[in-house]
Order: structure tokens, then C-alpha cells, then sequence
């Protein structure tokens, strides 16, 4: 009797075994296919042989174990991204965060900040960015320098105006950034009211008693039981009545009666006060 077995799939499943052993990243609940395709451009990436040389590398040296991770996380994202999203939170979120004396929220999965300085442009034209205090988080020690820095290239120019302009925004572009270092710097009223650090939502724990909890395009990247683990985490770190914004691809299952359908089309939900 032969036994019938994929080597590849096998030295991928002891990569993110030996990856979650020695540096606590849990890429295990993952989708399947998706780090079949990670690990695979990772190795491409690589110039080696075979998976089993990555795996010892990552297990003996740590600068090229925080190197491979760029090739396992995604770090995709960008200005107002979405512009339907942003009028929905403006018209259905705002009015009730204005009820607030003081506003915490939470980007989980910031990637390199974009998002989280779209939301301080927003909150600044709302007059609500001096009471709200904003949290962004990611696995990836690299894309959070990038965010704390509030710079980035100049190609995202042109992506940035026109999302603004479509988001509703209400000033100039130009208003909220200076050239610097050949790039776009965020000014400093919008990287103040951010804090950025280091965050697991695989194994960490929730922030708590949250308004908002922007977890977009992050939880398409799970498999279903991974999915449904961190989405108690987010729903522990909402207050009664917070909001949970997921993105286009991704959308809340009937099972989770903790949470209300706030706008179907743009994936903005609520918690259900208990």
C-alpha cells in the first residue's frame, strides 16, 4: 500500500508551525489557498531550493524570519479607499459618535496607516477628531514604522484626491499633507491623534469599550474557524451600540446575533445593546 502525500504541502504546514513556535505569529487558521500562495512566492522570492531551506532559515536566523513576513502579510491599502464606505460612515456614524464626550476606536489590521489617516481627515472635518483617541494595529513591526512616519510616495496622489472628492470631503486635499523627502507627509494634527503599535488579532486580546472597530479586508484573509475567533474578539472590544466596519468582500453571518445590520452595502454593523 503506497501512501500518497504532497511534500510541499507538508514543508509549508511545518513553516507556519515553526514560525508560530518560535515568534508567536499564528498563520496556521489562515485560508489554505492563500498561504499555499504566500509561501510559495516566498520561496520564489527566496532563490531557494525547497521549502525545508526557508524553514531553517527562519528557525536560526530572525532578520530573515521579519523579512519573510512582508511575503506573508498583506500590506494593501490606500486613501479613502472605498469612497462609498466613508459616505455611509459620515451619514450613519457620525451622528451617533457626536453623542459621545470622548471617542476611542480601533483600526485593527492598519497595514502601513492609510486608513487610519483617512478616518483623522474625516473626524477633523466632523470636529471630532480633538475628542477621539486612535487606535492602529498590525502583525507587521515594518508596515507600523511606515504608518508612525505618516509619509508616503507621491504615486498615491492621484488615488488620494479623487477618493476624497468621491468620500464627500469638504476642504482641499492638499490641506492635509506637505511635500517632504520626495513623498507626502501627513501633518502633524492627523499623526498626533494616532497611536500606532504591534498587535496580534490571532492571539492578542481585544481593546476595549471601542465606538468603532474598522477590521477591513482582514477577515477574508481567515479560514472559517480563525474568522469566527477574531470576530469575538472585535465584538468584545465594542461598547454596547459600537460600530464594526468590515470590508466589500467581507459580511457579518447570521449566527452573530450580537450584531445589526447597519448598512448592507458597505458592510457597517452595529452592536446589538444588550
Amino acid at each position: 500500500m503506497s501512501l500518497i502525500h504532497d511534500p510541499e504541502a507538508i514543508e509549508a504546514r511545518l513553516l507556519l508551525q515553526a514560525i508560530y513556535e518560535g515568534y508567536g505569529y499564528d498563520f496556521r487558521g489562515y485560508a489554505p489557498d492563500l498561504m499555499e500562495r504566500r509561501v510559495k512566492t516566498a520561496l520564489a522570492k527566496s532563490g531557494m531550493k525547497h521549502l525545508g531551506e526557508v524553514l531553517h532559515r527562519v528557525l536560526v536566523e530572525p532578520e530573515y524570519f521579519h523579512a519573510l513576513l512582508q511575503d506573508l502579510t498583506v500590506q494593501v491599502s490606500e486613501m479613502f479607499r472605498d469612497p462609498g464606505f466613508y459616505r455611509a460612515f459620515r451619514e450613519k456614524v457620525i451622528p451617533v459618535l457626536r453623542t459621545y464626550p470622548h471617542i476611542k476606536i480601533w483600526h485593527a489590521g492598519c497595514a502601513t496607516g492609510e486608513e487610519a489617516y483617512t478616518t483623522a481627515i474625516l473626524l477633523l472635518e466632523e470636529g471630532l477628531l480633538e475628542r477621539t483617541q486612535l487606535y492602529a494595529t498590525d502583525i507587521d513591526a515594518g508596515a507600523l514604522e511606515q504608518a508612525r512616519g505618516g509619509s508616503y510616495s507621491p504615486t498615491q496622489l492621484a488615488s488620494f484626491e479623487s477618493n476624497y472628492r468621491e468620500a464627500g470631503g469638504r476642504a482641499n486635499p492638499t490641506d492635509y499633507y506637505t511635500y517632504a523627502y520626495g513623498g507626502m507627509a501627513f501633518k502633524e494634527v492627523l499623526r498626533q491623534s494616532i497611536v500606532f503599535f504591534q498587535h496580534n488579532l490571532v492571539t492578542d486580546y481585544a481593546l476595549g469599550e471601542m465606538q468603532v472597530i474598522f477590521c477591513r479586508n482582514v477577515l477574508i484573509y481567515f479560514g472559517e474557524e480563525l474568522r469566527a475567533r477574531v470576530t469575538r474578539v472585535l465584538a468584545q472590544g465594542l461598547c454596547q451600540g459600537g460600530f464594526l466596519c468590515l470590508g466589500k468582500s467581507e459580511h457579518m453571518p447570521m449566527r452573530w446575533k450580537e450584531f445589526e445590520e447597519l448598512t448592507a452595502s458597505e458592510r457597517i454593523y452595529r452592536k446589538v445593546p444588550s
